[in-house]
């Protein structure tokens, strides 16, 4: 072989890596529901996080050149399914995956699947970025090290909208009407705990939990509603489960005040509302549409409207990505294990502000504004939503610092 020869042949080797190199993909698997009762909320999801992942390929990917490939799989909110997604998902070389629509039950269930396949199978671990599912425990004493939660928890959610409650003295007689899984539980829980210790003269007139997902017709559980004579309802229902409730309370025309933690989010809530044409739901979220001062949410949110022709709804949902994007540049890896210790104490300069993921127990720390869903008055509500002339009025703003809850987490780290 001639020395030119070899030089040539070594040189499109050289550039064959290269161009492999170029074109490797780090997986990121999307398990949620796309099918039943919840497929809405699914989408929605699925939409914030394809958007996310899109731009940050169009703008060059991570590490120089490698993109973030989006698989999908339809977590039918079951637990059962869910993990033979997360089976799927790792044969398919997914080294995280986006997950948090589909409760609680199924997201801890996820969670310890993916800590026992790392702990089998160590140089292929997959991490679990949980965007949705807020129940405290996640990150306090079933904390794990492949575990990350984006948005604020149960009890982060439950202090804001118990400060709220503490400067409003009309409301007295409070009724706790949730949904039967962990976090239904949970927010009852924390709603009769921190209400309570900021109002001590509310009284709790009664208390009912319903199955996920499968009631047609809440008339029943608000004739119970009514006959405690409660004025405020404390429910941590979202998706058909809150737009169904609504709809019943409206037939009955049974005036209430809601107070839930995301279900304003949730595409049909706003409509169910103007439709009810009576009681007021009050929710948190790290921003709302049509919140003031927030031009660079302003900006993604048309956007993404342009893009996708639909509402954007949740930054942190966006978002979720984006910090996957950070940490693997910070890491300078694909490595799920360095690529994890890289997201710990990881600060982002989001849209709605600095956020960061806290160490000790990966609790992302961001804003939470308390809001209200009501008619446009071109005052404190200047846009209406879906359609509707109702929009989203801010009552209350706090930072992410300022509801952080200590935390019983002792994670054990690889």
């Amino acid at each position: 072989m001639s020395p030119t020869f070899r030089t040539l042949t070594a040189a499109a080797a050289l550039c064959a890596v290269s161009a492999a190199s170029a074109q490797e993909t780090f997986k990121v698997a999307y398990i949620d529901p796309l099918s039943g009762p919840f497929a809405n909320v699914g989408e929605l999801m699925l939409t914030h996080t394809q958007y996310a992942i899109e731009d940050i390929n169009a703008k060059g990917g991570v590490l120089k050149g490698t993109k973030l490939q989006l698989l999908q799989f339809d977590s039918k909110l079951s637990a059962q399914e869910s993990q033979s997604a997360l089976q799927a998902a790792i044969d398919q070389g997914a080294k995280a995956i986006v997950t948090g629509g589909s409760g609680s039950s199924v997201v801890t269930a996820l969670v310890q699947a993916a800590a026992r396949h790392n702990q089998r199978n160590p140089g292929k671990e997959i991490l679990v970025l949980n965007h949705s599912s807020i129940d405290p425990e996640l990150t306090g004493k079933a904390c794990n090290f492949w575990h990350f939660q984006f948005e604020a928890n149960t009890a982060m959610k439950m202090k804001a909208i118990a400060n709220y409650i503490k400067k409003q003295p009309d409301i007295k007689k409070v009724y706790l009407l949730n949904q039967d899984y962990a976090h239904g539980k949970q927010w009852a829980h924390y709603g009769r705990e921190m209400v309570g210790l900021a109002r001590p003269d509310i009284q709790f007139v009664g208390e009912a939990l319903h199955p996920i997902g499968r009631v047609k017709d809440f008339a029943p559980y608000l004739a119970k509603v009514k006959s405690s004579e409660a004025d405020s309802v404390i429910t941590g229902n979202w998706g058909q489960d809150m737009t169904l409730l609504l709809k019943a309370a409206g037939d009955a025309g049974y005036n209430l005040r809601y107070f839930n933690h995301s279900a304003g989010s949730i595409p049909g809530t706003v409509l169910a509302v103007s439709q009810a044409k009576q009681g007021q739901l009050t929710w948190v979220a790290e921003w709302h549409p049509g919140q003031a001062d927030t031009p660079k949410v302003d900006a993604l949110a048309k956007a993404y409207k342009a893009k996708t022709g639909k509402d954007f709804l949740a930054p942190r949902i966006e978002m979720t990505p984006r910090f996957l994007a950070a940490a693997i540049n910070k890491a300078q890896s694909t490595d799920p294990v360095k690529v994890a210790r890289a997201l710990e104490d990881l600060t982002l300069e989001s849209v709605v502000g600095p956020v960061r993921m806290r160490g000790e127990d990966h609790q992302l720390l961001l804003p939470q504004v308390v809001n209200t869903i009501a008619p446009v008055d071109g005052k404190a509500v200047k846009v209406g939503w879906e359609g509707t002339n109702y929009g989203f009025r801010t009552d209350a703003a706090y930072t992410g610092n300022e509801l952080a809850q200590g935390t019983d987490c002792k994670m054990a780290r690889p």
